[in-house]
């Protein structure tokens, strides 16, 4: 499992808020570059996000979908990425001085990249997922999301 903690000046609200935007999805998920949908029900779970992964021309349009959603403490999502398959990516976030630390958690859960060595997959998401915490802090920060 890969997982990434950062420091963030900013509310576990404020993070929840940007999380609970479908919208924002492509600008901090790294890799995600389009929404298409926004389930209606977003983020309870069951509800999903309809993206598309890649760059154009070479896109594919694909799904994330609520686990389990308890702001402001924790949500896990089950992220589609075909044909390098699925994986189950949970947040975490609590009250830290001023701010708050966010943690994701990453693991491969089906498909061709959950059958590779896990010293293959870790380091790769771990570098993806910082980046991923870096665009996040960033709308969080900003108070994306906000009425």
């Amino acid at each position: 499992m890969a997982t990434n903690i950062r420091a963030m000046e900013c509310t576990p609200d404020d993070v929840f808020r940007v999380l609970a935007n479908g919208w924002l999805y492509p600008g901090w998920v790294v890799g995600a570059s389009r929404m298409r949908n926004v389930g209606g029900t977003w983020p309870h779970p069951g509800a999903a996000l309809h993206h598309s992964v890649g760059v154009w021309p070479a896109l594919l349009d694909d799904t994330t979908r609520v686990e389990v959603w308890d702001p402001p403490h924790r949500a896990v999502l089950r992220a589609r990425g075909w044909p390098l398959g699925e994986a189950e990516v949970s947040f975490r976030v609590r009250p830290h001085g001023q701010g708050c630390l966010v943690r994701i958690d990453e693991e491969p859960v089906k498909g061709p990249a959950a059958l590779l060595p896990r010293l293959i997959t870790t380091p790769i998401l771990r570098w993806r997922n910082s980046e991923t915490l870096h665009r996040l802090a960033y709308l969080a920060e900003g108070r994306a999301g906000s009425e």
